[in-house]
């Protein structure tokens, strides 16, 4: 029994399974991404849900939560807006830079398999605070310094004692570790709630 070559290429296809995504994101694209507002707080939506949403849906919620309302206040002129920049510009622009999958005709958008790479650059995306690499290289010089001064018995940190110097150090480390988690956890999109800022 033979089988033609379009069924032996089906056939290897299947057993290859599900194809990896095809285009890598290059670090250009995903800061393109990121910079609007707008396109985080698709993707914050999308990673909330577990299915493909409508345009509607997702321009209602971008609505509420620009307005600072819920979603059943929303006016027909707020989603509007929305929507209308979402179709025109943000989603054409992410569907270009491989991020979401949008179908017109149903008015369905899905992130794509790659949009889950853009979590990761969340936390290197300029904010208006300090950056965390900042604070940490900033908190080491301190230490340093705060042993040193102990350690050759400058005053007043003569009057710690070298376990005491080294619980303090181990504590401002410790504290900041978690107070970074937490903050890492707010800025990630996805999470309940609202978007990140």
């Amino acid at each position: 029994m033979t089988m033609s070559v379009e069924k032996v290429a089906d056939w290897a296809a299947e057993s290859v399974g599900p194809s990896e995504p095809t285009e890598e994101l290059t670090q250009e694209t995903v800061f393109e991404t990121l910079s609007s507002e707008r396109r985080r707080h698709v993707l914050h939506y999308l990673f909330q849900q577990e299915q493909p949403v409508t345009l509607k849906e997702l321009s209602t919620q971008i609505a509420a939560w620009e307005n600072n309302t819920k979603c059943d206040l929303v006016t027909y002129k707020e989603r509007m807006r929305v929507y209308t920049a979402l179709r025109q510009a943000h989603l054409p622009k992410m569907v270009d830079n491989n991020v979401v999958i949008f179908d017109e005709k149903r008015g369905v958008i899905e992130p794509t398999d790659d949009a889950s790479a853009l979590e990761v650059y969340l936390d290197i995306v300029p904010h208006n605070s300090i950056s965390w690499s900042k604070y940490y290289a900033g908190l080491g010089v301190f230490s340093h310094g705060f042993v040193f001064a102990n350690w050759i018995g400058l005053p007043p940190f003569s009057l710690i004692p070298s376990l005491g110097c080294a619980v303090i150090v181990t504590l401002l480390f410790s504290v900041s570790a978690l107070v970074h988690a937490a903050s890492d956890r707010e800025m990630r999109l996805g999470r309940e709630g609202q978007p990140p800022a």
